[in-house]
């Protein structure tokens, strides 16, 4: 198991209260989600500035280089500091990263707030290789959508946020992160996940947001067979999906889904007969 870094413990706030005013003149306190700059720095070098809660800053930003393929092994990173005094994260390493040549090549994607993905897209996706031998039944699919909807969120409290869950094929979730944007949200998890040695190869990945190609491959990289959205897809994500073959579903709602790639791996309840019903 790779040793884990020393890191700081700097969550932020994940709401403030503000006044507003209603249509009758009435002043109510109101939450509003944080939403702070967070400059990394990789061996004092300037890496990226992201917008974030500020949730999860440590884990954020071990899973953006996770994501970025910026660092390789949890081993490489020796310390994750983040000071909220000057808006950013000391992360040192063992001398062994190259950050000018990881980072010669930068793509903006669709993430809020302009996402970026440093390298080729689809560098070394085709070496992934997710489980063929895992399942999940769409009576557990539904439990996982029926929690996640009655999960206590930021999102409830303030809105202006994207959520991401991992969790189990029976539908347990065991993470929940929430973020300003979606890719944040999803580093965080991937960092946790690296952090805390969690293998990704039977677990479900689910994300209010939509599925484009940065999400399946930040899910591919995860080594996780199943991404989820009650939202929709891009046609480049429907592309990656069927390229890593993993199990893409999307408009996942009540009892509803609609399941674009590696349908193989979903296995539907028997239909009640009619005369049953």
């Amino acid at each position: 198991m790779a040793s884990r870094p020393k890191l700081s413990n700097a969550a932020r706030p994940a709401t403030y209260g503000v006044e507003a005013y209603n249509e009758r003149g009435e002043m109510v306190p109101t939450a509003v989600a944080g939403e702070h700059p967070l400059t990394l720095y990789l061996d004092k070098r300037e890496l990226v500035t992201l917008m974030t809660l500020g949730h999860a800053p440590e884990a954020l930003a071990v899973g953006f280089l996770r994501n970025q393929r910026i660092v390789t092994s949890l081993d490489d990173i020796e310390a994750v500091q983040v000071d909220w005094e000057t808006d950013s994260v000391a992360i040192t390493t063992a001398g062994k990263i190259d950050v000018k040549k990881k980072t010669r090549k930068k793509t903006i994607t669709t993430g809020c707030g302009q996402g970026t993905v440093y390298g080729d897209l689809m560098e070394e996706i085709d070496s992934v290789k997710l489980r063929d031998d895992v399942s999940l039944a769409d009576t557990d699919l539904y439990v996982l959508i029926e929690k996640v909807r009655k999960h206590e969120t930021i999102y409830k409290q303030a809105g202006a946020v994207h959520g991401c869950a991992l969790a189990t094929l029976r539908g347990d979730i065991l993470m929940f992160v929430e973020d300003v944007g979606r890719h944040n949200a999803v580093d965080a998890i991937a960092g946790f996940m690296w952090l805390d040695a969690i293998d990704g190869s039977d677990k479900v990945f689910y994300t209010t947001g939509r599925l484009t190609s940065e999400m399946v491959i930040k899910c591919a990289q995860m080594r996780i067979p199943f991404l989820v959205s009650r939202s929709g897809l891009t046609k480049m994500g429907h592309d990656v999906a069927k390229r890593v073959g993993l199990t893409m579903i999307g408009r996942a709602s009540g009892r509803h889904y609609l399941a674009f790639t590696g349908r193989q791996r979903l296995k539907r309840a028997e239909p009640v007969p009619t005369a049953l019903a």
